[in-house]
C-alpha cells in the first residue's frame, strides 16, 4: 500500500472511530448511570458463569479474556461520559441500548487497532533504529487494548511501599497515612474484583436467615417478611446494600467499600461535566487516541458518593493524581517530597528484595571520580551479594506519559530517552569506572566532603547486572529498550535491564530464594542482550523463565533461522496471573521450576551455609535441564546411602556442558581438605574441562544435607614433580570402566 493510500486510509478510520465514539456518547448519557454500571458490571458475572460449561477450556478462558477485554473498555468509556457530561434532566435505562453500546464499543477498539497498523506502516527508521515501527505499532495498541496489566491483589501492597514516606504530610492534609490509604485502594480493588460473589453471598446468607425466622413461626415467607425487616434493621440494610452491589453497580462505589476519607476521594475524582478536553472539538474527539479521563482521575462523583468507574486505571492514575494534589494543597512540601521520592525509589529494590539478598552489602549515593572528565559522578544503589553485583539506578518520577502515541509518539520516546537512557547512561559510567582499574575506591559525600567508604574488584563478581528502576511498570518500553541503538550491553557483555516496583512485588514471591532471584536475573539479563526477540513485560520474562528455565537459549537457537526477522513470545505470563487469582491466592503454592527433592535438598544447604561461591554453585545447578536434574539426583541419592560405610564420596556431572564436582562427606568427620582438591583437579583434567564448579557437602545417615559449600578447582596447566599423582589419578578416572554412565534414557515430566 503506498503513502497516500495509507493516508487516505488512516484519515478514513479517523473519521469512522470519531462517529462511533460520538455514538457510544449519546447513548451513556441517556441512561441512568447506576443502572448502566450495573448491567455492564453484570455481564462479567453472567459470562463467567455461562463459562462454566462443556466448552474447551481455552476457548473459554478465550472468550472470557475478550468479554473482560470489551467490559473494560467501555466502562472507560462509561467514566469519559460521566466525567465530561453533566446529568440530562430525563434519563432512562434501555437494555438494547446497552446491547447497542457493546457492539459499538467492540466495533470502536477493532477500528483503533487497524488504526495503529495503518499510520505505522510507513514509519521508517527512527530512535528505535529499524524496530521504530513495530514498536510505534506496539505503543499504539498497548494505549487501546492494555487494561489493568497488573495484580489486583497487590494494590494495598504497592500504596504502602510508595506512600510511606510522606506519611506525616498525608496525616496533616487528609487526616490518613500511607496503611489506611492502602488499605483503602485495596479495598476499592477487592470490591470490584469479588464484590459480586460476596453480594451473592450476603443476600443467600440473609435469605436463610429470614426462612429459619418464617419457619421458627410457621407461617409462609412472605408472611412474615415485613416483621422480619422491622426485626432486623442491619440484615435488612445489609440485605439492600448486596442488591445495590448485584444490579446498581454498588462493587464500584468506593464512598460504601473503603474507609478513605472524602477529601481525598475528592481530589481523586470528576465531578460530572468537569472534563472538558476528550470530547472537544477536533483531531481524535472521543476516540481512544485521546488521553482517556480515567488517566488523570480514576473516580467520578455521582450524587455524594465516589465511583471507581474503571477499576483498572486506579493505580497509575490514582497514584499520579494523589502525588498532584498532595502538591497542590501543601506546595511548600516540594523541596522534601522530592528527597523522600528519591531515597524510597532510591532504596525500593533492596527493601523489597531484603529476602533475596541476604548479607547484601548496599552502597546508596555513591560517588566516583570518572577517569574520563575527571568530574565526580553519582551512582542510586551498589548492591554486592556473594559474587553478583546490581547496580540499580531508579528514576522516582512516573514513568509514562499520559499523551497518547497517535498524538504525539515523540513525547513517548522522550519519556524513554528520560527514564530509561539516562538510567543507561549513568550505570555505564559507574561499569566504565569499574573496569578503569584492578579495584577501585567509591565514597559518600558527608558534609561537603568526599569519603571513602569501600573498594571494589571488578574481577570478585561473576554476575553483573545494571538495572533502571521506575516507580511505574514502564511497558512495553521497559522491555523494548534494549531495541535503542544506544543501548550496548556494557562493557561488551552486561545487558541493561528496565524494571519496575510493581515488577519487584511479584518477583519476591514466585522466586523466593537467592539462588532463584539471581539465576533468573542472569538469564533476564541474557534475554535483554538480545535483539530481534520481544516479551511484552517482566512476567512475561518470569514466565517463560519459570516454564523453560534457560529460555535465552531457545530464543537465540530460533533467531537462528535466517528467515526470522524479529521473535515474539506471547502469552508467557499465564502460569504468573493466575498465581494471583481467588480469595485464597496467598496461601499459594505458587508456581516454581521443578526439580527433584535431592537436588532441592542440596540447593536448600547451600543456602543455608551461604559460603563464598554459593551463587555461582547454585546457578550451575539450577541452568541443568531437566535429565540432567534427574541424573543429579539419582547419582545423590545413591552415592548418599552408601555413606554410612564410606568417610567420603564423589563423583563428576557434566551436565548440559557444564562440568560440576561433587563431594559428600560424611557429617561429623574432618574434611581432608587436601583430598578434596586433588580429586577435583584430578576430575577436571579427565574431563577435559577449563571450569569446574566444586560442591562439598557434609550429609546425615539419615539423609539430611547439614551443610554445603562451593570451592575453587585449581586445574593443573602442566605435569610436575609435585603434581605428578593428580595426573595419574585422573588417568585412573578416564578409563572407561570408571566412567559413570549418564546417558540415561529422559525421565518423564514429574
Amino acid at each position: 500500500m503506498n503513502v497516500i493510500k495509507l493516508k487516505e486510509t488512516a484519515t478514513s478510520l479517523l473519521k469512522d472511530m470519531e462517529v462511533t465514539a460520538a455514538r457510544i456518547r449519546e447513548l451513556i448519557v441517556a441512561m441512568p448511570p447506576h443502572d448502566l454500571l450495573g448491567y455492564i458490571y453484570a455481564q462479567r458475572m453472567i459470562k463467567t458463569m455461562e463459562d462454566q460449561s462443556a466448552t474447551p477450556k481455552k476457548h473459554r478462558e478465550d472468550g472470557a479474556k475478550e468479554l473482560i477485554n470489551e467490559i473494560q473498555f467501555l466502562l472507560e468509556y462509561v467514566h469519559a461520559v460521566l466525567a465530561s457530561d453533566v446529568a440530562p434532566a430525563e434519563m432512562a435505562f434501555d437494555e438494547a441500548r446497552c446491547a447497542d453500546l457493546f457492539e459499538l464499543g467492540s466495533k470502536l477498539r477493532k477500528q483503533a487497532m487497524i488504526f495503529a497498523m495503518v499510520t505505522s506502516a510507513d514509519t521508517k527508521d527512527g530512535d528505535f533504529g529499524p524496530d521504530t515501527r513495530d514498536i510505534e505499532f506496539r505503543a499504539k495498541s498497548t494505549w487501546v487494548i492494555l487494561r489493568g496489566n497488573r495484580y489486583q491483589v497487590l494494590e494495598g501492597e504497592f500504596y504502602r511501599h510508595v506512600l510511606t514516606p510522606h506519611n506525616d504530610v498525608l496525616k496533616e492534609v487528609y487526616g490518613v497515612d500511607a496503611a489506611d490509604i492502602a488499605a483503602g485502594f485495596q479495598a476499592m480493588a477487592d470490591a470490584t474484583r469479588s464484590g459480586h460473589v460476596d453480594a451473592i453471598e450476603e443476600m443467600t446468607k440473609q435469605f436463610e436467615a429470614a426462612q429459619a425466622f418464617a419457619a421458627a413461626q410457621d407461617k409462609p415467607l412472605e408472611d412474615v417478611m415485613e416483621a422480619w425487616v422491622a426485626a432486623h434493621a442491619e440484615q435488612s440494610a445489609a440485605t439492600g446494600r448486596a442488591i445495590d452491589d448485584m444490579f446498581r453497580g454498588g462493587i464500584a462505589n468506593v464512598s460504601r467499600h473503603t474507609k478513605l476519607p472524602p477529601a481525598l476521594l475528592a481530589d481523586l475524582a470528576y465531578r460530572r461535566g468537569e472534563e472538558t478536553e476528550f470530547f472537544a472539538t477536533g483531531d481524535f474527539a472521543g476516540t481512544p487516541y485521546r488521553t482517556l479521563p480515567a488517566r488523570k482521575k480514576p473516580l467520578v462523583q455521582l450524587g455524594s458518593d465516589y465511583y471507581a468507574v474503571d477499576p483498572c486505571f486506579t493505580r497509575d492514575a490514582g497514584y499520579r493524581a494523589l502525588l498532584y494534589n498532595l502538591l497542590q494543597r501543601r506546595p511548600d512540601y516540594k523541596n522534601t517530597f522530592e528527597v523522600r521520592q528519591k531515597s524510597m525509589s532510591e532504596a525500593a529494590f533492596a527493601d523489597i528484595l531484603a529476602a533475596q539478598l541476604p548479607g547484601a552489602t548496599v552502597l546508596q549515593e555513591v560517588y566516583y571520580k570518572d577517569p574520563a572528565n575527571k568530574q565526580w559522578s553519582e551512582n542510586d544503589t551498589l548492591i554486592l551479594v556473594d559474587d553478583v553485583l546490581f547496580l540499580v539506578e531508579a528514576k522516582a518520577g512516573t514513568a509514562a506519559t499520559i499523551a497518547s502515541p497517535a498524538l504525539d509518539f515523540g513525547r513517548h520516546v522522550q519519556s524513554v530517552q528520560d527514564l530509561v537512557l539516562k538510567a543507561y547512561k549513568q550505570c555505564e559510567r559507574f561499569f566504565n569506572y569499574l573496569n578503569s582499574a584492578d579495584e577501585v575506591p567509591l565514597y559518600h559525600l558527608v558534609d561537603g566532603k568526599y569519603v571513602e567508604c569501600s573498594r571494589v574488584r571488578h574481577s570478585d563478581y561473576r554476575v553483573m547486572v545494571p538495572i533502571g528502576l521506575t516507580v511505574e511498570s514502564f511497558s512495553p518500553f521497559s522491555t523494548y529498550c534494549k531495541e535503542l541503538p544506544q543501548i550496548e550491553p556494557l562493557l561488551g557483555k552486561h545487558a541493561f535491564v528496565s524494571l519496575s516496583i510493581d515488577d519487584l512485588f511479584v518477583l519476591k514471591r514466585l522466586l523466593p530464594t537467592p539462588g532463584a532471584f539471581t539465576h533468573y536475573m542472569e538469564v533476564r539479563q541474557a534475554v535483554a542482550g538480545i535483539r530481534r526477540a520481544h516479551l511484552f513485560d517482566e512476567f512475561d520474562h518470569l514466565g517463560a523463565y519459570l516454564k523453560k528455565n534457560r529460555f535465552d537459549q531457545d530464543i537465540a537457537d530460533q533467531l537462528k533461522d535466517d528467515k526470522v526477522d524479529m521473535l515474539v513470545w506471547d502469552g508467557m505470563s499465564d502460569i504468573v496471573d493466575k498465581s494471583f487469582e481467588g480469595k485464597d491466592w496467598e496461601s499459594g503454592p505458587f508456581p516454581t521450576q521443578i526439580f527433584p527433592e535431592e537436588v532441592l535438598k542440596l540447593l536448600e544447604a547451600l543456602d543455608a551455609t551461604r559460603s563464598r561461591g554459593w551463587l555461582s554453585a547454585e546457578s550451575n545447578i539450577r541452568d541443568f535441564g531437566e535429565e540432567s536434574r534427574n541424573n543429579l539426583a539419582k547419582t545423590l541419592s545413591d552415592l548418599r546411602q552408601t555413606m554410612s560405610q564410606h568417610p567420603a564420596r564423589y563423583f563428576v556431572l557434566s551436565g548440559d556442558g557444564k562440568p560440576l564436582f561433587v563431594w559428600l562427606q560424611q557429617h561429623g568427620l574432618k574434611i581432608d581438605w587436601k583430598k578434596v582438591n586433588d580429586k577435583a583437579s584430578a576430575a577436571a583434567i579427565a574431563f577435559k574441562a577449563v571450569n569446574v564448579i566444586g560442591i562439598v557437602a557434609e550429609v546425615g545417615t539419615t539423609g539430611i544435607y547439614h551443610q554445603a559449600q562451593s570451592f575453587t578447582i585449581h586445574i593443573p596447566t602442566a605435569r610436575t614433580e609435585e603434581n605428578a599423582h593428580i595426573y595419574e589419578d585422573a588417568a585412573r578416572m578416564s578409563q572407561p570402566k570408571r566412567m559413570v554412565n549418564f546417558n540415561q534414557p529422559k525421565t518423564p515430566p514429574p
